[in-house]
């Protein structure tokens, strides 16, 4: 009898997401996301770590970038923009890559990649922005959690949905995110073609690199306070990277209903739950935390997702 009240309150949160769906999309495909102007970037050389001065050429060349976004964002009157872009063209911050147009996309390096071994790129979820200093300081605590002969690499490269939207409800942001994550990761691991290579997928971000792992030459993909990622099983990712999965006790996203159903406008939610033994990924502890506490300093998923990258067994900690 006790399953019956669950499966009810279910269908109760389903339909209210659908319901709320069905209103928000007209509203967001309508208004959109205010802009701010940015020149387009100079093209950039394909990345290459044969030396460190190959990198500080394009450091300098990202600073550049951001500099001139600023002006145009000072320009606008958007000095809380102008703000965020003058401190992203300090020295402490490194960049792969930058685009201010759109919201803005960048990739931040944490650690010394040229002489990297084991290297992790972020790939964040839904409301992360150009200032969002969680994102930044949570790549640079896995990087001082992972130690030597490691880089961390924030990538920053889509347009992330706000949480309370259809967007992050659907598939459709990761889609056009997907081949853009690809084509970074290709170019990263033909830089770096010694290095071990491991994506970490946050929320929205597992929808993304669900999206993409068959293209993603990586030898570990883990999906952290996921949604689902729009495959039933782990199998169906058409990976041979090793599927990791993990969802502290204390966050929301595990109330969200693990389910997909169609609609005019596509289809809504993520299915299977990839910390189900359906889903069959590997599941490693992430601690009590919440939504936003999985790369915290000193927490039990960030040492777990730090042996991860390093190729060893979380359940040895």
């Amino acid at each position: 009898m006790a399953s019956r009240p669950r499966s009810r309150r279910l269908r109760r949160t389903l339909l209210a997401a659908l319901v709320a769906a069905s209103v928000a999309v007209p509203t967001v495909g309508a208004a959109g996301p205010a802009t701010v102007p940015a020149p387009v970037p100079a093209p950039l050389a394909p990345l290459s770590l044969a030396a460190p001065g190959d990198l500080a050429a394009r450091y300098a060349a990202n600073r550049s970038a951001v500099r001139a976004a600023e002006a145009m964002a000072e320009a606008h009157g958007d000095h809380g923009r102008a703000a965020t872009l003058r401190a992203m063209a300090g020295e402490d911050h490194r960049l792969l890559s930058f685009d201010g147009r759109d919201g803005g996309r960048s990739v931040e390096v944490f650690g010394d990649l040229v002489g990297a071994t084991r290297i992790a790129a972020l790939v964040p979820g839904s409301d992360t922005r150009l200032d969002s200093h969680r994102f930044r300081s949570g790549a640079a605590a896995l990087q001082r959690e992972l130690g030597r002969g490691t880089a961390v690499l924030a990538w920053l490269g889509y347009r992330t949905p706000a949480t309370l939207s259809a967007a992050a409800t659907t598939s459709g942001r990761a889609e056009e995110a997907a081949p853009l994550l690809a084509s970074f990761v290709r170019e990263l691991a033909s830089a770096a073609p010694r290095a071990r290579l491991t994506l970490l997928c946050h929320s929205y971000g597992s929808v993304v690199c669900a999206e993409a792992a068959d293209r993603l030459p990586v030898a570990g993909l883990v999906l952290y306070g996921s949604p689902g990622t729009g495959a039933d099983r782990a199998a169906d990712l058409g990976t041979t990277a090793t599927v990791w999965a993990g969802r502290g006790t204390g966050d929301w996203i595990a109330h969200v209903p693990h389910v997909r159903a169609s609609l005019a406008f596509g289809e809504l939610g993520f299915g299977t739950d990839p910390v189900s033994p359906e889903f069959g990924a590997r599941v490693f502890d992430a601690g009590t935390g919440g939504h936003s506490d999985y790369l915290r300093p000193g927490s039990v998923p960030l040492r777990n997702m730090a042996r991860i990258v390093a190729g060893r067994d979380p359940a040895d900690a």
